[in-house]
């Protein structure tokens, strides 16, 4: 157990594993890792964020940014996946951006650059028309921080966003949909096209869980993001258009 600036952070070591753990923020479970083979992503939503990536930007050096570092899980597997690719990872608690360098053996700049700072202002830093892929999945304790799911932040979000590009987001579902009606309600003022992933059983409210809402000015490969997400480890149901607008009542 450490000390960082949001309050603390821990490894737990996972049984049988010589070099895997999992990253601790606060009690939450915020990142899993293998030293040895980086590409592999224990969490199922980074999965499905990475299947989608993949789909929508094959086979290409990428220019992205993190808005939520924690361990640089998905950031790691991109720079693996994708040598050449400049990344940058945001995270509001310098210290814990400290540890994760020296615990995780972390790329450097420009490969990956990690900067501290509040994600709703840092995204306003970007030029415009510069970001192939956006990620957000950042956390206080286990809520989005308010700032992040603002009208404002989704209109810097649009314009770092290229027009080929595409912006994924780790919603917490508790069943309701709340949460995620709103989000994808604000990101429909500025994005033309929308999409959701998750298991079946979080939405149909069974259970609370993790969503991965992905929007784009451009249009989406909705077949082969259907077919990527249902082939998954962890299966997930991908749902945009009509099919979304009429299974989250948007």
């Amino acid at each position: 157990m450490v000390d960082i600036s949001t309050g603390q952070a821990r490894l737990e070591k996972l049984d049988g594993e010589a070099d895997s753990y999992v990253l601790h923020v606060n009690g939450v479970p915020s990142s899993s890792i293998s030293l040895s083979d980086p590409q592999r992503l224990d969490f199922e939503y980074l999965d499905w964020m990475r299947r989608i990536i993949d789909v929508e930007l094959p086979h290409r050096t990428l220019r992205a940014a993190h808005i939520g570092a924690a361990g640089c899980a998905l950031a790691r597997a991109l720079n693996a996946a994708r040598p050449g690719s400049k990344q940058t990872a945001i995270d509001i608690d310098a210290k814990l951006l400290d540890f994760a360098r020296d615990w995780f053996d972390l790329p450097r700049s420009p490969a990956l650059a990690l900067r501290a700072g509040d994600g709703a202002v840092e995204i306003g830093k970007f030029r415009a028309d510069t970001l192939d892929v956006l990620v957000r999945d950042a956390f206080d304790h286990d809520s989005v921080p308010t700032a992040l799911q603002t009208s404002e932040f989704f209109a810097s979000c649009a314009e770092a966003v290229k027009d080929s590009g595409i912006y994924v987001a780790n919603v917490p579902d508790p069943g309701a949909h709340h949460l995620l009606r709103d989000e994808l309600r604000g990101l429909g003022g500025h994005f033309a096209h929308l999409a959701a992933a998750t298991e079946p059983a979080i939405l149909k409210g069974r259970r609370r869980g993790n969503v991965v809402v992905l929007a784009s000015h451009s249009e989406l490969d909705t077949a082969g993001l259907d077919r990527s997400l249902r082939t998954a480890a962890s299966s997930a149901t991908f749902l945009a258009g009509t099919d979304l607008r009429s299974r989250l009542g948007l």
